[in-house]
Parts: structure tokens; sequence; C-alpha cells
């Protein structure tokens, strides 16, 4: 059926407008990629050049603030400080050479440095920083910044540092940093990757190290673009980290400092502890050295002398130390005979000076005999054949027994390097260790503290809190962890008979405020601090029956190292025991000399608070006591808790 003309126009319309609108609708969809390509061509051009090179993101660490230490009043042991250094760009200074001549007009640089910077700028990637100088002044980061212009590529950075404020005080408890070492990786199974940050620290020895966990805190992360070479082109995104825990530790700055200084010159150690906690509240090895000079790595000049010193700086002699105990192991024994039943208070053995056991002769410390002795007087006065005679009636494996029980030959769990289990020998010891049967002579030399027994100065220490308190005292170091109190160190019951241990006591109390008594010089005469304690001297050379027939050398008339070590152990108030203490001096000569009035001198300290009244002092040693003191308070720093001086 052919169609009229209007029907033909009609939808010859109908088309055209169609026609127009999927043209429209093409123009628009072209426009439209026009627009986005110039988009992208043009606007977005350095964009999409960066990926063109294959740019990517990376993750990168941020490393922690490390967690701080402090006292148990609050004094900063170890904190962290703004280190500034001066590091330089290749690509940004051009000529290096002349720059770093340059930078040497303005601050010191001496030409190893230089020497040294430019040899990492050749192997160095041409964007990345490498550094000229660590740990410089704020003068000198001043010049540089001034003198910007006329050194490019050199700039300043800052950082955060560790600093021991208390310097040579603390180097044997808090311990040191050091940048992390190829050993250091090497030594952990899977190390953190915050390790692999150059010049990052971690701990080195003592609580340094043994906390490091809680002192390292978690990295933060932060996102950067970076192109094919490496170069960071921006940063995208960050994540902080969580700094590392804060610790207290039990031990008190000022008194730490008195001990330290008390000691002086000496080869010694000193521990304090705490009988109602189990705190250390000082524990002190001497000579001591600056944590300080290792942070950044130290010289030869300053570590040799360290190394070779016969007096052992480096070491922690308070529990890396073993030493014989001598006279002050006299009451394990006495506490062993009498738990067994084997000798009572008023038993009594006659001292001729010596005792033939196995066609041998051993010796008291007085050539001519203590004459008949009871528990007591054995302890005032320290006679070695009294226990000669215990010993053989106790036997050696209920000696270390006893000894364990009051805290020797245990390894007690401190966070410290290299502590010491001491030892307290047994017939199967000899035999596996020593390949060889024990023997008697070997029990009566352990009755006295010699032969095979060891034991370390904190041991001494626990020991003495134990007796004087019938409980297990365990040692504590840390005090908090950001702010959250660790557990305390009292422990159960000995579950020993109270009344030995009381025979214990009163014998050490006459060893010190009785006449006749091994350490009557040392005593204390105030009131409501009067002290116990126990003399020890222990020897380091076998004395020959030639050398006893004409005379045993004076300790002093020997070389400094064969005199005998000198200890004594001490509680107070005798009434009502506080702390306890535990003293040897190395090569000391005799424990009523050299150690027994460092003991008294450093338990007024700690019982007072600070310095203690002349008047607890004997009126004879007043005077001497006063320039003692004197000389001692200007060489001693004070402690600053946020900044303020406390006396």
């Amino acid at each position: 059926m052919r169609r009229n003309r209007a029907e033909n126009d009609a939808s010859h319309n109908k088309l055209t407008r169609r026609a127009a609108l999927l043209g429209g609708a093409q123009l628009l969809f072209m426009g439209g990629l026009a627009a986005r390509m110039r988009y992208l061509q043009v606007d977005q051009a350095d964009q999409f050049r960066l990926l063109a090179e294959e740019n990517r993101i990376n993750i990168r660490l941020i490393p922690p603030a490390r967690g701080e230490i402090f006292d148990r009043n609050g004094v900063r042991l170890a904190q962290n400080v703004p280190s500034y250094r001066i590091v330089i760009v290749r690509e940004d200074a051009g000529d290096v050479e002349a720059v770093l001549d340059r930078l040497a007009q303005i601050i010191t640089l001496d030409p190893e440095v230089r020497e040294r910077v430019l040899a990492e700028v050749k192997r160095s990637a041409p964007f990345l920083p490498v550094t000229i100088i660590d740990d410089v002044s704020w003068e000198d980061v001043s010049k540089v910044s001034v003198n910007a212009p006329a050194l490019p590529g050199v700039t300043p950075e800052v950082g955060l540092t560790r600093v021991y404020p208390r310097g040579s005080h603390f180097a044997h408890v808090v311990g040191r940093v050091g940048r992390v070492s190829q050993a250091d990786l090497d030594a952990l199974e899977d190390p953190d990757q915050l390790l692999r940050i150059p010049r990052f620290q971690i701990g080195k020895i003592n609580v340094e190290a043994r906390q490091e966990a809680l002192l390292r805190g978690s990295a933060g992360t932060k996102q950067v673009e970076v192109n094919a070479t490496g170069r960071v082109m921006r940063e995208l995104a960050r994540r902080e980290g969580q700094s590392g825990a804060d610790l207290q530790l039990t031990v008190d700055a000022n008194l730490q400092g008195y001990v330290q200084a008390r000691l002086g010159e000496e080869s010694a150690a000193v521990v304090i502890i705490d009988c109602e906690t189990g705190d250390l509240v000082a524990n002190a090895s001497a000579p001591s050295y600056d944590p300080n000079l290792f942070i950044g790595g130290i010289s030869s000049a300053d570590y040799n002398p360290l190394l070779q010193s016969l007096y052992r700086p480096l070491v922690n002699k308070t529990v890396q130390g073993s030493y014989p105990p001598g006279s002050t192991f006299k009451m394990i024994v006495a506490m062993a005979a009498l738990e067994e039943g084997l000798a009572g208070p008023d038993d009594t053995a006659y001292c001729p000076g010596f005792v033939e056991v196995a066609d041998r002769k051993f010796h008291c410390w007085k050539r001519a005999g203590h004459g008949w002795v009871d528990l007591g007087n054995s302890l005032k006065q320290s006679c070695d054949v009294y226990y000669y005679d215990l010993a053989l009636k106790v036997g050696i494996e209920k000696i270390s027994a006893m000894a364990n029980r009051f805290g020797l030959g245990i390894r007690h769990d401190l966070p410290l390097s290299s502590v010491s289990s001491g030892l307290t020998p047994t017939k199967d010891w000899k035999k596996t260790v020593r390949g060889a049967d024990w023997v008697i002579g070997d029990t009566v030399n352990a009755s006295i503290g010699q032969g095979f027994m060891l034991a370390s100065p904190l041991q001494l220490a626990v020991m003495t809190a134990r007796i004087a308190t019938g409980r297990e005292i365990t040692p504590r170091l840390i005090k908090s962890v950001d702010g959250v109190e660790q557990p305390q160190g009292v422990g159960a019951p000995l579950g020993l008979n109270e009344n030995n241990l009381r025979q214990m006591r009163r014998g050490m109390y006459d060893v010190v405020n009785n006449r006749r008594g091994t350490a009557y010089k040392s005593r204390i005469i105030a009131d409501g601090m009067r002290m116990a304690g126990k003399t020890g001297t222990s020897q380091v050379r076998n004395i020959t029956a030639a050398e006893r027939a004409r005379g045993v050398t004076r300790n002093r008339d020997l070389p400094w190292e064969r005199r005998d070590h000198a200890l004594f152990v001490s509680f107070a108030p005798y009434d009502k025991p506080r702390y306890a203490v535990s003293v040897l001096v190395e090569h000391g000569g005799g424990g009523s000399t050299a150690a027994a009035p460092i003991a008294r001198d450093v338990m007024l300290q700690a019982l007072a608070g600070g310095e203690p009244p002349l008047e607890a002092y004997p009126t004879g040693d007043r005077d001497r006591i006063r320039e003692q003191q004197r000389k001692l308070r200007d060489i001693q720093p004070m402690a600053k808790i946020d900044g303020k001086d406390q006396a």
C-alpha cells in the first residue's frame, strides 16, 4: 500500500531527529574523550611520567623513642637527648670536595673525616645523605645553617641519642647502648627490622640489654613514593610507632653515688639490699667507667686502659665476680650443724691453732689458737678450728644444701649481664667436673669458705638478708614498668628453727659490738642503728709449711694481686633489720681492716637516708669521719629530679 506525501514527510522528520540525537551523543562522547585525553596527557603528564619510570610505594620504618630509666625516686639514669649531625647529598652539592673545603673553614673537620666522607659519597647513591659528623654542638649547627647558601647539599639533621647523666655510677647497673653490629644481628634468629636502620642503637649490657624488648618500643611506618632509582618523591601516609616502656629501678641514685665515691680507687664491690622488700638499693662495682664513651663508638685511647687495667673496671664484680666467701660462710656451717642437731650453742671445741686431718695440718688464722670456744665465741673471734670440727660432723652435702637455702650457689634472676651462680660443691660435682673423688680435706677447706666454695657479693648480701629475717628474700632490681609496680622479693619463711637463727644474729652482733669481736672498731654506737656483721678473709695463694715456719708474709709486703680478699657482711638495725650489706675488697687484706669500715659507712648512709650524724660513730673516729665526709661531699654529684637538685 502506497503511503501519501504527508506520511513520508512525518517519517523523514522522525529519522532526522534520531540522526540528530545520535550525532549529538557521538559529538558529546568524542568531546568528553578529548577532554579526558587532554587531562591525562597534559594536566597529569608529570604524574604519569613518574608512573612510566616505574614508581612504586615503599613502606619505611620510623624508629621509636627508647624508654627512659629512672631510680627509685624518679632521678633519670638513662635518657634521650637531641643529637645533631651534619650530612651531605652529592647530587645537591655538585663539587663535593669544594663544599667540604668550605665547610672546614666554618667548623672543625679532621682530614680523616674528610677522606671517609669522600669514600662514602662515591659508593652511595647520589641522592642519599652521607653523614659528615655525628654529635655536633648546637653552635656548629647554627654556623652551618647561617652559611647554607655557600654549602649546597649540606644540611644539619636532628635525632635522639642515649645519654647517661650519672656517668660511671650506674655503668654496672643500667649498662649502655651502642650501634647495631653484624654480631648482634647474627645472634638473633629473626631480628627486628628496626635493627637494620642505620645508626640504630640497642642495649649492649645489663638493664639496657636484658630489658631491650621493653625499652625499644615498636616502630612506626610511613608510606613513601619512590622512583625507579629509589629517590623519595613524596610521603603518602604516616603511622607513628609506640615509644619504649619507662623503667624505674630499685636503686637510690644518691646512695649509689655515695657508695661509688666511698669505694674510690679500690677494686671492690658493695651490695645493699632492703630486707623488707628485697630491693637492691645500691649495687656498686669499682672502679667503673663512663658508658657515654661507648655510645658513638669508643676510641682505642679510651678503651685500651679499661681493658688492660688489673682492677678490671669493665667487670661488674657484684654479680659477675665469684670469690671464696671466707669466714662469712661460717654461719652456714653453724646453721647446718644446729639444724641437724649435731651441735648446740653451748657445745665447745678446743682450738690449739690447728687441727690435723688425714696427716695434714689445717691452721687457724690465730697461730696461738683460741683455746676453748663455743658457738658465740667462734663467730665473735672467727675461730677456724671450731668450724673444721663442725664440718667434719655435718658433711659437705648438708653444708651445701644449707648454703642453697640461704641463696648461695643459686643464680638470682636479675636483668644484669653474666650473673654468676657461684659454687656450693658436692661429692657428685667434684666427680663430674674434676674427675676426682671428694676427700675429707675438701670438707675442711669448705668449712671456712675456701677450697671450691665460691660466692658473689650479691649472693652474700642475699644470705645476710635471709639470716636477718628468716625469710626467702629474693633480690629485685626493676621496681616498676611504665608505672606498674613489679612483684617484691619478700618470700616465704625459710622453715628453719628461729632459735638457731637467733644464735647466728647474736653471734654476728658480738662480732661488731663486743670488744673482742673482729669488727669492733667498725661498730655503730647510735641507738636504733646498731649493726651485726661478720668479717671474712679469703686466701688467693697457698701458704707453704716453710713460710709458716718462718712467719706468714704480711699482706702489705706482697704484690697486690697476691694479697687476700677482704669481705664483710652485715645487717642493721639489729633489733629490726632494714638493710643487709656485703662488701668485697679485692686483695684488700683483712676483712676487719679493709671491708668492715666501708660497710659501716654505707650502712649508716642508707639508714640515715643521707649523710649520717657524727654521733653515730665512736668518739675517736669522728674527726676522721668528718674530714672523709667533706671530701666525699665534694666529689659526689647531687641527684636531680625534673631538673631540681635533690639533697
